[in-house]
């Protein structure tokens, strides 16, 4: 088993076959050149995962910008390459991804105003083979032709330049810091790109492409096979990077190859994966900052009552001073689900997702590009939802556009879902449960109190004495444990820092 650490993001090798697991080897990028470039993030200093490829490597994102291989069996540095500039706020936190002889990586810093990008390496020697930009010329985001046929508002070309008030789009965020998904039968990559920058709307017109979107690109070339804004012009902090489950689906009596993506704007879509098509989008949780989204453009339907203050002149106010109040907006920036990621079960046909229940109200002022200077201008208060509980776990029908069950939580629900083939679906809550409960009804089965609140995700795999084991990593850590901008002003009282990878056996 291998695990990797917030920064500086030592990995660790445990040795299954032994009693108690001992640590076979562990890894640590040089100190050198953690001193030379150190990180600056936005949301804490951790990291979503390791990657492993056949021949016999772990992929190792470091925060300092760079993806280190490493040798499975000793822990040896194989390769290391610089994939972002922490001088300018960027920085490497989300998990890569194997496709093939390729292992893809993004970059996160869309806070500092860093300019998102998707880059695949040769995974036996570390050369760039491809790299596809966010924002920009159709040439560097490596677009031919209409972005999305479906809708008028995506063709056109250069529109990661026209959507853009002159040049902004070079500073304009789409960070690609979320979770990768790979079709190998279509060879193709499905990620969803970051908030826009600056954060305040009102220093940048346009739809902003391509930010907040969904992508799918040729996995040997990189080129878009389509594009997709999910919220154009995010003037809210949504992003596009939560995960895309990839399931092939039947909708409206027809069979689909399907791509399920829960937004932090509070829509759930099923989109025809090959092509870019949304099927269904409606509502998972409390929204009101948009009605619908509309088939015919894609586009959501926004309620003007809630949009985003639009001042581009206030002057700065106090560090730490609490926001005024204005209209209470649903979902909060950090979604109706953040990055923890939902589960599929192919026995079911549902979707298990891990959620929020938090709004926000926001204020905005001026703010002027600095490089590796957070480039933000907005500042928000979030609140519980609807019901005063502050998180939800729901199974989902990606097919119909609705909710089978739901179980509330007291504080969001910050870890992964895992659904087995036994039935059991479990998750891990903030303030500290992993639970396991009926895939079909959503019945509390069992659960155990961790020594610190669950931001990672659940897995499940079968030891090296055949038997069947549940893992999961406990500690508070990234934006939940610095307080969700007022959210949990009481989670010190329920958990308590630290990290500890808990192993069950079934």
């Amino acid at each position: 088993m291998y695990l990797q650490t917030p920064y500086p993001n030592t990995v660790y090798a445990l040795d299954l076959a032994k009693p108690g697991a001992p640590i076979a080897w562990k890894y640590a990028a040089p100190s050198a050149a953690r001193a030379a470039l150190p990180p600056t993030g936005c949301c804490d200093a951790g990291n979503r995962g390791l990657a492993y490829h056949s021949s016999g490597k772990i992929f190792a994102p470091l925060l300092s910008g760079e993806l280190a291989a490493i040798d499975a069996a000793t822990g040896r540095e194989i390769w290391r390459v610089r994939n972002a500039d922490p001088r300018l706020g960027g920085t490497l936190s989300g998990a890569p991804l194997v496709a093939g002889n390729l292992v893809i990586v993004g970059v996160s810093g869309a806070e500092y105003g860093v300019r998102g990008h998707l880059s695949a390496y040769d995974a036996l020697t570390g050369r760039l083979v491809w790299r596809g930009y966010s924002t920009g010329p159709d040439t560097e985001v490596l677009l031919d032709g209409p972005a999305n046929p479906a809708y008028a508002s995506h063709q056109g070309r250069d529109l990661g330049v026209s959507t853009w008030t002159g040049e902004s789009w070079r500073q304009g965020g789409g960070t690609t810091s979320g979770w990768l998904s790979f079709d190998p039968a279509a060879n193709l990559i499905f990620y969803g790109t970051d908030q826009p920058a600056p954060g305040n709307p009102a220093l940048r017109s346009g739809d902003n492409k391509w930010t907040s979107s969904l992508i799918a690109r040729d996995a040997a070339t990189g080129r878009v096979r389509w594009a997709l804004q999910i919220t154009p012009h995010d003037e809210w902090g949504y992003g596009g990077a939560n995960e895309s489950i990839l399931a092939d689906l039947t909708v409206r009596g027809a069979p689909v190859k399907a791509l399920v993506h829960f937004d932090r704007n509070g829509f759930a879509y099923t989109i025809d994966r090959i092509v870019g098509k949304i099927l269904l989008a409606e509502k998972y949780g409390p929204v009101n900052w948009a009605r619908t989204v509309d088939q015919t453009n894609g586009i959501p339907q926004r309620d003007p009552a809630f949009a985003a203050p639009a001042t581009a002149a206030a002057p700065a106010r106090p560090r730490g001073a609490t926001p005024p109040s204005g209209p209470t907006i649903c979902p909060s920036s950090m979604g109706t689900k953040f990055l923890q990621p939902a589960a599929h079960s192919p026995v079911t046909g549902m979707f298990y997702v891990p959620l929020n229940n938090l709004c926000m109200t926001m204020t905005t002022q001026a703010v002027a590009y600095e490089p590796g200077r957070l480039y933000s201008g907005v500042q928000a208060r979030m609140s519980a939802g609807p019901g005063g509980n502050r998180g939800r776990f729901i199974a989902w029908d990606a097919t119909t556009g609705t909710i089978s069950w739901e179980n509330r939580e007291p504080l969001a629900v910050a870890g992964g879902a895992l659904a087995t083939a036994g039935g059991l679906v479990f998750y891990g809550t903030l303030d500290g449960w992993l639970k396991a409960v009926d895939e079909r009804s959503g019945r509390e089965l069992w659960k155990f109190k961790t020594p610190s609140g669950i931001v990672g995700n659940p897995i499940a795999f079968s030891g090296p004495d055949g038997k069947q084991y549940i893992a999961v990593a406990a500690g508070v850590g990234g934006w939940w444990g610095l307080g969700g901008n007022g959210a949990f002003p009481d989670l010190v009282n329920v958990t308590t820092p630290g990290g500890v990878l808990m192993v069950f056996g079934l």
